[in-house]
Parts: structure tokens; sequence; C-alpha cells
């Protein structure tokens, strides 16, 4: 079973997640909106599948990345979290609270051995190119 696919996003905390929105904007030219900024690709192995890459500033205070410390988060792709997450309780790692399903995808969290929460997803891609069509970053 290939476990992951891919980095889904890129989440860190920050003073003002709105000002830093409105300054990659200017001077770096994301298209950003209420969660951050999407960056559209192309699927290695099937390059006719649109993929996505979210980044979101996010407030020095959220409870988002808890219980980690970390002022950041990793989220990585996965092709199917339910068997994954299987094995990986078998292994022994560390599942924070329970898998959560969106129209955009399932995801979980685990923590790594320095304590980094990780965000685990697999993506319903197609939610965001009937969304952002033409309006994200490339």
């Amino acid at each position: 079973m290939k476990r992951v696919t891919g980095v889904g996003g890129i989440f860190y905390k920050c003073k003002s997640p709105q000002k830093a929105k409105e300054w990659y904007s200017k001077h770096l030219g994301l298209v950003t909106n209420e969660y951050g900024s999407l960056f559209e690709f192309r699927q290695g192995a099937s390059p006719d599948k649109i993929g996505y890459l979210q980044w979101s500033p996010m407030g020095s205070d959220t409870e988002y990345y808890a219980p980690s410390k970390s002022e950041f988060m990793i989220n990585y792709r996965v092709d199917n979290l339910v068997e994954l997450l299987k094995v990986l309780k078998e292994e022994g790692v560390e599942i924070v609270g329970e898998m959560e399903e969106y129209e955009y995808g399932k995801f979980a969290w685990i923590m790594d051995p320095d304590g980094h929460k990780v965000e685990l997803w697999e993506p319903i891609d197609g939610v965001f190119t009937k969304e952002y069509d033409g309006k994200t970053t490339m």
C-alpha cells in the first residue's frame, strides 16, 4: 500500500493571518481567500489529474496543531486514509482524535516522534477544481 502521495498543505502560526495573506498576495501574487491560498499541480503518475496544495497562515493562538507545541503543521496527501490509519495504529503511531470527513476529503492526525502533529488528507480534488478553476496560484 502506498502511504503518502505528496504534500497537501503547509500551515503555520503568525501574528496576523490577514496581513500575511495581503502581503503574500501583493508581493508574491498569491490568490488568497479566508483559508490562505491554493496551489494547483498535475499529479505525476496521472498528469491528466489536477491536485492542490493548501497554504494557510493561522493565528498564533490557534489550537489546531494541539497537542503539538509546534509553530507549523504539514498536511500529507494519501490514497486510502482508512487503511493507512489501521496500519499506523498497528505500528504504534499515536493517532490524535477521530477521522473527519468533508466534501473535499477525509482527514486524520498523527504525532511524529518529535511531537509535531501531522495531518493526513485523502483529497477529493474535484471539489476545488469546480470552485477555484482558474483562480489558484500555479
